[in-house]
């Protein structure tokens, strides 16, 4: 039975698949974003969420009426570089000082979570949570809501940069390393409309690609993976470390439906803070463009190309003049290495670019048919269409 990845965003709408239908994924995955005031709910064929969401997997539908919690604790400080070690807190703590730096983003279709990055009011979230919203309501933790306006938004990594109505907010810190296998997790947002709530767990992995997923959109890979709970409402805000800082931003769950137990994603706070950096300064993110359409290798498409397994992306199209194509890669090959590393699917190929820039020179190992192929390719920037 295949499974897909739902959204944390929770939207009005029924619960809707969200991943092609060819996906080939062994656990659904649904987006955490929240149904809101109104009944109408976007329709998403791309990421598991709402109000456009991301791909895989279904929302649930419930109003978002509950009031905002209280705030308690002191702020934190808008600095994206790691904060120095400090001794572990204990969790009603950390909660207390982090939860003045998370926010609840409503709009039309739903709600999401966001989290404070600058004391002058940008609040950082997915795009999903937003998408086909111009403007929103943001609330916060001492029960005030203001106006807020969608500055900027990425699809390829599901961020966005709201500005609120307010200034003097407490920005979140931002731990842009890793964390290890084990760290402590905590999730704050507002899972099924319930603000300023707190789930606790661990790290459960890192590096996640959730399979399937690149048919329909390219922000599920390069993930945290993380046992504390994240529920549709939870999209957007934040998992905070044993010292209050962000290491990731709530993006997706797999749902009890599908046999799962506790899977829960979040992007890494690196690229969440170098995406909102680039969309801060000029309302664009960079990504690096490789000039093709990936897709995966079913054991059928193997025995007609003549291919010895499954493993690999899969070109189903290549564009006219682009990277790929001036390096000589034609549609039906399949990459199977980029600079040194194995790609054993699409996801794998998305998540590799995910590291390179605009310009670079990376060198493409491929299979046509029985023969294996080396080329030299020059990523290009993302077009913006």
């Amino acid at each position: 039975m295949n499974h897909r990845p739902a959204s944390a965003k929770r939207t009005a709408s029924r619960p809707v698949e969200l991943l092609a239908a060819a996906a080939v994924l062994a656990s659904v995955v649904s987006g955490c974003t929240a149904s809101g005031p109104s009944p109408q709910g976007p329709s998403t064929s791309q990421f598991p969420g709402a109000t456009g969401s991301p791909p895989g997997g279904q929302t649930a539908g419930q109003s978002a009426g509950e009031s905002a919690g209280q705030s308690a604790g002191q702020s934190g400080q808008g600095d994206s570089n790691p904060a120095p070690q400090q001794g572990a807190a204990d969790i009603p703590d950390i909660i207390s000082n982090v939860q003045p730096s998370v926010a609840t983003i409503f709009t039309d279709g739903g709600l999401g979570s966001g989290v404070v990055y600058s004391q002058d009011g940008l609040i950082l979230t997915n795009e999903h949570v937003v998408r086909g919203n111009r403007d929103v309501e943001v609330g916060f933790a001492d029960g005030q809501r203001v106006a807020g306006t969608v500055r900027a938004t990425d699809a390829i990594t599901d961020l966005a940069l709201v500005e609120a109505k307010r200034t003097g907010l407490p920005a979140a810190k931002f731990q842009t390393s890793l964390p290890r296998i084990g760290e402590l997790a905590i999730v704050i947002g507002s899972p099924l409309g319930f603000e300023n709530t707190a789930t606790a767990g661990i790290i459960s992995g890192l590096h996640r690609q959730i399979p399937g997923s690149a048919s329909s959109s390219q922000s599920l890979v390069d993930l945290i993976q993380t046992d504390a709970a994240i529920s549709p409402g939870n999209s957007g805000g934040a998992v905070v470390n044993s010292r209050g800082e962000v290491t990731g931003i709530s993006e997706a769950y797999i749902p009890p439906q599908s046999g799962a137990v506790a899977l829960g994603f979040a992007i890494p706070a690196a690229t969440a803070v170098k995406v909102a950096d680039q969309l801060k300064e000029d309302g664009t993110a960079d990504h690096a463009f490789i000039g093709l359409g990936p897709g995966d290798i079913t054991q059928q498409i193997a025995d007609r190309l003549g291919l010895p397994d499954t493993h690999g992306a899969l070109a189903l199209s290549v564009q006219d003049g682009g990277p790929a194509a001036k390096a000589g890669i034609q549609p039906g090959d399949v990459l199977v290495k980029l600079d040194g590393k194995d790609l054993a699917t699409p996801e794998d190929l998305l998540a590799a670019l995910r590291t390179k820039s605009p310009g670079q020179n990376v060198t493409v190992e491929f299979r046509r048919g029985s023969e294996t192929q080396e080329v030299k390719v020059q990523l290009a920037e993302r077009p913006s269409s």
